[in-house]
């Protein structure tokens, strides 16, 4: 591992038990992969009727892409505003998270981007079994990229 939670911490805006990577094992200028176990914990905040839907595997992705995007310095400072603008072909292979015993490993890969918007695929998975893929638009910074 080369990043822990602790570091973590200081690279998105989330607290508490709505961070939900556990760290980084690889990064470089365009890919990430980070992993977690927070899927297990049933005190996972984004658990609904006790369960964890697949789908959340789509803001364990956007996690991995804020701290992508800190550690290779695309963002300087945490953004004041931002948002997922869309979600392209995204596929679910499995309902739930909570029922997988493996670490989820989170990958993600920048297609392109500027300072205020960027494009990533991502793909989440335990060991070689895909759970969620897809594609991702992100506008970081939202007050600035509408100047």
């Amino acid at each position: 591992m080369l990043i822990g939670r602790e570091a973590i911490a200081g690279m998105i805006p989330h607290a508490g038990a709505m961070r939900l990577l556990d760290g980084v094992l690889f990064w470089d200028a365009t890919h990430i992969s980070c992993f977690s176990r927070t899927h297990r914990d049933p005190h996972n905040p984004l658990r609904a009727d006790g369960q964890l839907s697949a789908l959340c595997g789509v803001e364990y992705a956007a996690q991995a892409m804020a701290i992508h995007g800190k550690l290779a310095g695309n963002i300087e400072s945490a953004p004041r505003a931002g948002y997922m603008a869309s979600l392209r072909k995204v596929i679910c292979r499995r309902s739930r998270l909570d029922d997988l015993e493996g670490d989820l490993i989170v990958d993600a890969e920048r297609l392109m981007g500027e300072e205020t918007r960027v494009i990533y695929r991502f793909e989440v998975r335990v060991g070689d079994a895909g759970v969620l893929s897809g594609r991702a638009a992100v506008v970081l910074d939202a007050d600035r990229a509408k100047a």
